[in-house]
């Protein structure tokens, strides 16, 4: 009993994570991240703009690990993940001690590139595989 119901979870989960809808609604919350962390940097909140990005990177990986290799929109999507994701990583580095003027500039192109990604991701159908 213990096997079949580990079996289910493992399925339900490897179904669930690779499905287009699943794979558009965590872009969504990407973007929805992104958007956030920029409006936050506009008001000088730079722990708010490095927690947004470490999330909007989080998601982006997420998104990198679930996307189907025969897909072509999740491979036109994908060098725009590691974009939003290099672009995070820049502003991990800067950290929440430096003018949030400065981290604005890296987390704007995050931003631009989950956008991107997302018009792609949006783009994906589920074929019923």
């Amino acid at each position: 009993m213990v096997f079949a119901l580990l079996c289910s979870v493992l399925l339900a989960g490897t179904a669930a994570a690779g499905s287009p809808k699943a794979i558009q609604e965590q872009g969504r919350a990407m973007v929805r991240d992104a958007e956030e962390m920029v409006m936050h940097g506009g008001m000088g909140d730079g722990k708010a703009i490095v927690h947004h990005c470490a999330e909007v990177a989080k998601q982006a990986k997420a998104i990198l690990k679930a996307l189907s290799r025969a897909d072509d929109h999740g491979k036109e999507a994908a060098p725009h993940l590691e974009d939003a994701i290099k672009h995070c990583q820049r502003v991990a580095e800067m950290g929440d001690k430096v003018d949030p003027g400065a981290s604005l500039n890296p987390a704007a192109k995050a931003r631009a590139a989950a956008r991107e990604a997302m018009k792609h991701l949006a783009d994906m159908k589920d074929d019923g595989a």
